[in-house]
Parts: C-alpha cells; structure tokens; sequence
C-alpha cells in the first residue's frame, strides 16, 4: 500500500501540490536560481526572490516554458527540494499529475519521467488532462455533462478544451499567458516610452490596470531607465498603453476559442452555447478579463471560485473518489498508445 498519495498541477510559474495525508493545498513557485551555472543557490519562491535582482553570478530559471518541461534535471532538482521531510514528504507514494493535453507525446512523458524516475522513488504515476482536472474542480458532473468549455488562462500558456460524456472532445494549448502579457507590455512601454521597465513592472501594471474597471485617464508611477539618457528614472504609464499591449494577445485567445467552437460537434455546440463558458488558471484573476470574453466571444462566462487551484482541487477530488480514479491513466499500460 502507498505510502501517501500526493496531485501534482505543474505551472509554468507554480506548483500546486495536493497532499493526501495531511489534507492541504500548497503552492510554490516553479523556479531555481543557480550559481556560476553550476551551483543552485535557491529553489521556489526563495528563487523568484532574486528575480531580476540577482548578481550577474547568479542566474534565475524557470525549468518550465511553455506549459512543458524544457529544464529537464533542474526541474527534478526543484521538485525534490519542494517535497522535502519539512512537509512530511514520503518516498514510495503515489502520483497524480495534470499535464497539458495538446502537447507531444515525448512532452507528456516527460511529465511522467520527472516523477518516476526521480529520487522521489514513487510507487506509481498517474496522468490527467488538465481540462479534466479543471472540470471535476469546478464540481461538474464530467460523466453525465454533454457539453463543457474551458479555458485555463495560466503564466505561460491558455489551455483551451471541449469535454463530453467523462472524454475529451478538443483542446489547443495557445503559448499566450501571464508572462506573454508582461512582455507585451514592456516592449509597448520601451518603444513607445524609450523607457525600459523589467517584466515583474510589467506585471505590476497588467495587475493594476486590469482589462476593464479602470477611468481612462488613469496613470500609474513606476522604475525603470530612460533609453536616451540612460538614467534610472520615475515615469507616469498611462493605462491606454497597457491596454493596447494587452489587446492583440487577448485577441488572439478569442480567436483560438472560436476556432474550437467551429470545430465542436453540434450537439456539443448546443450545450456549450446555453451553459456558456468556464474560466480557471492564474490569469483568470485579472480583472475584467471575464467580462472582456464574454463580450468578445458572446458565450456566458463563468469563473472558478480560485481559478489558480482549481486543477489542483481536481486532483484532490480523483484521489478521493474510486469512480473520477478511471480518467487518471498510466504511460506504462500495455493498451497505451506511446508504447504502440
């Protein structure tokens, strides 16, 4: 019998964590900061404290991009360290992670490799759609729902997905998130401005100013460095420049959301256009952003009670219940299609 049975919603920029034997939630930033490119200084959210202000000895990287791992060994040095005998971690347990449907399958093996071979030494590993965990941690009855549209706006990446009948009908992962906002805005700020502010600005503008909600005069002081003059300065950002590096990605996710609709069945379709839409991830935060999809893509929109953690409540839910278990699959079974 395992030892413990821990959920695992890896982020690009956070690991949610659900741990079976003491009944909580945790989460922590997914990123290691390493010394002279051969040391790791820091791990989670003591790491992202040094985030655009460590020394030039120390580099910050995020072992996800994308959705996916891209830092293969610092990622499994990051997880080790995150579950650790100060949380009570216990080797030998079981897995449940929800990993990104629309990816290759070497990505999603990854996912299952991280955990299986890791010095976790886990008894064993399970995979689940992302969309699905989402869909049981908003409370739904995935089984008997014949229609189910969900968009989990995260830090690196919008995963959209179509679920009927307990399966997965469609999904397309769109590389737009958190961090493709921010960057939006710093490089609208830089050439518009000659003004360079860093991405963790950016984000504390995207924050502040939102999609919707705010009077068109508002302004907004931050740092940064003048581009002509080359001195570190205070500057006034107005919210119409947010606003304007926002639209064009935003827009974007519309169009993917519309797309999928087009290619839904129309039964599906039917239910999906009188139930509306449910919005989870991270981003989902950002205000008006619910208000801004529903005007755009004329669909209801339905945000999860914390969007952040409702995959990993997903997970929660899978552990728990014998008959959600069945949508949770293993790389390693005869019948799956990567050992074909």
């Amino acid at each position: 019998m395992a030892r413990n049975v821990y959920g695992l919603d890896l982020g690009t920029y956070e690991i949610k964590v659900y741990d079976k034997k003491n009944e909580k939630i945790w989460k922590e930033k997914d990123v290691i900061a390493v010394q002279n490119r051969k040391y790791v200084f820091a791990v989670g959210d003591e790491a992202y404290e040094m985030y655009e202000k460590a020394p030039s000895n120390i580099q910050v990287v995020f072992p996800m991009q994308n959705g996916v791992i891209s830092h293969f060994e610092d990622m499994q040095y990051l997880l080790t360290n995150l579950l650790n005998p100060e949380r009570k971690f216990m080797r030998g347990s079981e897995y449940v992670i929800a990993v990104p449907t629309d990816v290759t399958e070497v990505e999603k093996k990854a996912f299952f490799d991280l955990v299986s071979y890791s010095t976790a030494r886990a008894r064993e590993v399970k995979i689940v759609e992302r969309g699905i965990a989402d869909a049981v941690g908003l409370g739904l009855n995935i089984f008997e729902e014949k229609g189910i549209l969900i968009a989990n706006f995260g830090g690196g990446t919008t995963d959209i997905s179509i679920l009927s009948s307990g399966g997965m009908v469609l999904n397309k992962l769109v590389k737009i998130g958190g961090e493709y906002l921010d960057n939006a805005v710093a490089n609208l700020v830089r050439h518009n401005r000659d003004f360079l502010i860093g991405r963790l600005t950016a984000e504390a503008l995207r924050k502040e100013f939102g999609v919707f909600d705010q009077e068109a005069h508002a302004t907004m002081q931050v740092a940064g460095r003048n581009l002509i003059t080359g001195v570190p300065q205070l500057t006034e950002i107005p919210i119409g420049l947010v606003r304007a590096a926002l639209r064009e990605p935003l827009k974007e996710c519309v169009r993917a959301i519309l797309s999928m609709l087009d290619r839904t069945p129309p039964d599906v379709r039917k239910v999906i256009e009188k139930r509306g839409m449910y919005l989870t991830g991270g981003l989902a935060n950002l205000r008006g952003l619910d208000i801004y999809l529903q005007e755009m893509t004329g669909l209801r929109v339905r945000k999860a009670p914390r969007p952040e953690l409702c995959a990993v409540e997903g997970l929660k839910k899978i552990i728990w219940n014998k008959e959600l278990k069945t949508l949770t699959y293993s790389m390693l079974d005869e019948d799956y299609r990567w050992l074909r």
